[in-house]
């Protein structure tokens, strides 16, 4: 499994405008061989930003290749470096890739269909 990462500094007060431009996308990933899970997550507020994460869950690092080099990413970032009068987030996107090297789940639960 794959997992990537992009962390966003979002500027104080911008956090509904940016929440809303990752709802109202079609992100296409859906059409993508070995794409599992997308979470978008809020993170720590600081003084200037509050921190965000998006998260993807491949199968394998070969298939987020893949999407990085594909239309429908090309489609579903069409507009990501749009101009705005006011930026929504402090500097550029932070990605961290990782590679699983253990996992664990509960065998007590369910997996859920992302999984």
């Amino acid at each position: 499994m794959f997992i990537a990462m992009n962390r966003f500094k979002v500027a104080k007060g911008e956090e509904s405008a940016f929440e809303t431009v990752w709802s109202s996308r079609k992100t296409r990933l859906d059409e993508m061989p070995g794409f599992l899970a997308f979470h978008l997550l809020k993170g720590p507020e600081r003084e200037d930003h509050t921190l965000y994460s998006s998260h993807t869950t491949w199968a394998s690092k070969d298939d987020f290749t893949a999407w990085t080099k594909s239309e429908q990413f090309r489609d579903s970032h069409r507009n990501a470096g749009q101009k705005r009068e006011k930026p929504l987030f402090l500097g550029h996107p932070e990605f961290e890739g990782f590679e699983t090297v253990l996992s664990e789940t509960n065998p007590h639960r369910p997996l859920q269909a992302a999984e």
